[in-house]
């Protein structure tokens, strides 16, 4: 396996994801994903580095033309002095290539979708990126199917290992 990761697929991406937002995938419709910059201080970066960030809530949103992550949560780095601190509620700039922000603002504009934030992680070069998923919110008969279908092959694999 040189000169690719393992698992992914996805170029650069070397697994040391710093926070995952495990409930998106249950909630909505995932229809694209993305992968986004983001502009963070040095104390949260240290913070995200020890794995304490949280995006279970968090979206992305546009601001006077631009992606904004919001509502992702980023604990203060102890070991930094008092005065060096950041916001932990914070709202941060996702950066994009104009076609993609385009793209994702257009998307939620006209058909109702949302852009939510599944996880953040530092790529083979130690920079933080977002894998954004353009969405589209589940209803609860959507989520007993899915619920279901989980189950059934569940129990399917384990006949599958008593047999064979």
């Amino acid at each position: 396996m040189t000169g690719k990761n393992k698992g992914t697929g996805k170029k650069g991406f070397s697994g040391n994801i710093a926070a995952q937002n495990r409930k998106a995938r249950h909630d909505y419709h995932i229809e694209e994903t993305f992968e986004a910059g983001i502009i963070l201080r040095g104390t949260e970066v240290k913070s995200l580095r020890l794995g304490r960030g949280s995006i279970g809530e968090a979206y992305a949103a546009e601001k006077s033309g631009e992606l904004w992550l919001i509502n992702a949560h980023i604990p203060e780095y102890e070991a930094a002095g008092n005065h060096l601190q950041h916001a932990p509620k914070r709202d941060r700039k996702l950066l994009l290539h104009k076609r993609e922000s385009a793209r994702l603002l257009a998307a939620t504009q006209r058909q109702g979708m949302t852009i939510v934030a599944l996880k953040v992680y530092f790529n083979a070069r130690g920079i933080a990126k977002v894998e954004l998923g353009l969405a589209r919110g589940k209803h609860t008969y959507d989520k007993r199917t899915t619920v279901k279908d989980r189950d059934w092959k569940r129990d399917q694999a384990r006949i599958m290992r008593a047999r064979g």
